[in-house]
């Protein structure tokens, strides 16, 4: 099975509901080790993406994200605008033009997404960051395509990899962003940008198994 704009644009408003629906978890997740931003930024965010989604159709999944880096990076505030603003371009940037995407093209958005994510905020895994969740998200996508998958179950094996890279962060010691300022006080606490990039490609997959 291949994966169009339609889906992309299905994705993003699952996006949408998604972070909506866990805006205070978020919110909590970051009052602990940030400034409990987090939930409303990326609600604002997503919302404003769908906005503008509803004036009209994109011709490819490329033009979805290209649509959706731009809104994230003028209306997230904090590092989430830029960091996922990045990871939406340098996605689209892999896909081209393409109509379709089959498997490979999946891994190849996902590792450029979180290259983008890499590059924007110089972080490593271990960090206790976005990357945590995005590391492995990619190896588990690469795998899955490797061994035969579909788009679904490529997105699908990503998204559970992310989970539980997320929750990974939690003993961790940030050394990037705001909470690196607690130093030994940010371990216990799931890092809140990791959730949402775990929330964000669980998104991704419900949406492409839905159109099984």
């Amino acid at each position: 099975m291949v994966l169009t704009a339609q889906w992309a644009e299905a994705w993003i408003r699952e996006c949408s509901r998604v972070l909506t629906e866990n805006r205070t978890a978020l919110m909590e997740l970051d009052r602990a080790i940030g400034d409990a931003d987090h939930g409303e930024n990326m609600q604002r965010g997503f919302a404003a993406v769908v906005g503008k989604l509803d004036g009209g159709s994109q011709e490819n999944p490329a033009a979805v994200f290209k649509l959706t880096a731009m809104t994230l990076m003028s209306t997230v505030g904090g590092a989430a605008g830029p960091l996922y603003g990045t990871a939406f371009l340098r996605g689209a940037t892999a896909l081209g033009d393409a109509a379709e995407l089959d498997p490979a093209a999946v891994v190849a958005f996902l590792t450029a997404a979180r290259d983008g994510v890499v590059a924007r905020g110089k972080a490593e895994p271990g960090d206790k960051t976005m990357v945590d969740a995005w590391t492995p998200a990619v190896e588990a996508a690469e795998t899955a395509q490797s061994a035969g998958a579909t788009s679904p179950e490529v997105l699908n094996a990503a998204a559970n990899a992310a989970q539980a890279g997320a929750t990974a962060t939690e003993p961790l010691i940030a050394r990037k962003g705001r909470a690196s300022y607690l130093g030994e006080r940010s371990a216990g606490h799931r890092d809140p940008g990791a959730q949402s990039s775990a929330l964000i490609l669980q998104a991704a997959a419900d949406t492409a198994g839905q159109q099984l």
